[in-house]
């Protein structure tokens, strides 16, 4: 492990305010690095008293990775330090944003390669409605793809509704989101906005893990992707995602 990889996993990880691309003054940046930089952070974590509860996926739709400029979902960690619980305030971030998702909770261990989403979604206990916080470290959400990997994805919190059901019980590419930002409806997605069906990032995280040696484990969180834009958190308002069968999720700025 290099100094540089250390050095920016403790400044990323420890940023208090937006900064520039790790890529403006590492240019040579590519995604094995920048995940061998994420994976350090999750050790500091750890070291710090986090435990590994899961993964995201990041950037699943075609319309977002066009619009950040990136050409691939990306997979980063989750910790339990991430979890925002029902009503608890939102703790001091840079500048987050808000976006509902599709949520699993592994059943049995998932390993690649050659998952399928049939496979997957086999593997899967529970699916329920979620929130993800993300805020990203860079100025104004200007990212590579090693970038934002780097950055563990832009993760930073993440709730969860209090409906969970059974996978096999709904039509998750047909599961609807509505956004909804201080009363007002601002946004709308299916579940076929990732990948076109949630259990395709499913499968998507399983065999990527696998090219590192690593599976989904029981019993952990798998956030499969923003269903719409993100909005802008901003301090007292309130995001809620209201799902067709899966319920509500509410956080507040």
């Amino acid at each position: 492990m290099t100094t540089g990889i250390r050095a920016a996993a403790q400044e990323l990880l420890d940023a208090k305010q937006e900064r520039a691309q790790l890529t403006e003054s590492w240019s040579e940046l590519d995604l094995a690095t920048a995940y061998a930089i994420q994976d350090e952070a999750l050790r500091l974590r750890k070291e710090r008293g986090e435990t590994l509860v899961g993964v995201k996926l990041g950037l699943t739709s075609r319309a977002k990775q066009q619009r950040m400029g990136v050409d691939a979902p990306l997979l980063a960690w989750l910790t339990d330090g991430m979890v925002l619980p029902a009503g608890a305030p939102m703790p001091k971030l840079i500048h987050p944003r808000a976006e509902p998702e599709i949520v699993f909770v592994m059943g049995e261990r998932l390993t690649g390669p050659g998952v399928t989403a049939a496979t997957a979604l086999a593997a899967v206990s529970q699916v329920y409605g979620g929130i993800e916080i993300i805020d990203s470290r860079y100025r104004d959400y200007r990212f590579t793809l090693p970038d934002v990997v780097a950055d563990n994805g832009s993760a930073a919190r993440f709730g969860v509704g209090p409906v969970g059901l059974p996978p096999s019980s709904l039509d998750l590419s047909l599961e609807a989101a509505l956004l909804e930002v201080d009363g007002q409806i601002v946004d709308t997605a299916t579940g076929a906005a990732v990948q076109g069906h949630p259990a395709e990032a499913l499968a998507l995280a399983a065999n990527t893990l696998s090219e590192r040696g690593l599976a989904l484990e029981p019993g952990w969180v798998v956030l499969t992707g923003g269903m719409t834009d993100a909005v802008e958190l901003r301090p007292g308002a309130r995001v809620a995602a209201h799902f067709s069968h899966l319920g509500s999720v509410t956080v507040s700025g």
